[in-house]
């Protein structure tokens, strides 16, 4: 069974930054495919960020080199590293893995089989 647990939000300033982290448990399919997601209040769950097993990546634009989405296989956990944060980035982030079934990697959120739990991040102005 797949388990995913996120940690590591709060609450910064704009321009702070936050680490996200995801502890990932039984999830061994062979072709790997991860994400990052996330949703505002009254709004529709956001694609961030995703990773494939090989350390391929795609990013949202709106958070094209201040967001880094990484992995550490051995640790089995995913990571969000979010750099010069806006208070519109205020949503809840979850972790989301993908099963065997689809073929590519991309941020389709009905793509993705497995979610957490959830984490807040809350930035204010």
């Amino acid at each position: 069974q797949v388990q995913l647990v996120e940690s590591g939000g709060g609450s910064v300033q704009a321009g702070g930054s936050l680490r996200l982290s995801c502890a990932v448990s039984g999830y061994t399919y062979s072709r790997r495919c991860m994400g990052w997601f996330r949703q505002a209040p009254g709004m529709e769950r956001e694609g961030v960020a995703v990773i494939e097993r090989d350390g391929s990546t795609t990013y949202a634009d709106s958070v094209k080199g201040r967001f880094t989405i990484s992995q550490d296989n051995a640790k089995n956990t995913l990571y969000l590293q979010m750099n010069s944060l806006k208070p519109e980035e205020t949503a809840m982030y979850y972790c989301a893995a993908q099963s065997s079934r689809y073929l590519t990697c991309s941020m389709q959120r009905l793509t993705f089989d497995y979610w957490g739990q959830g984490t807040q991040v809350t930035v204010s102005s």
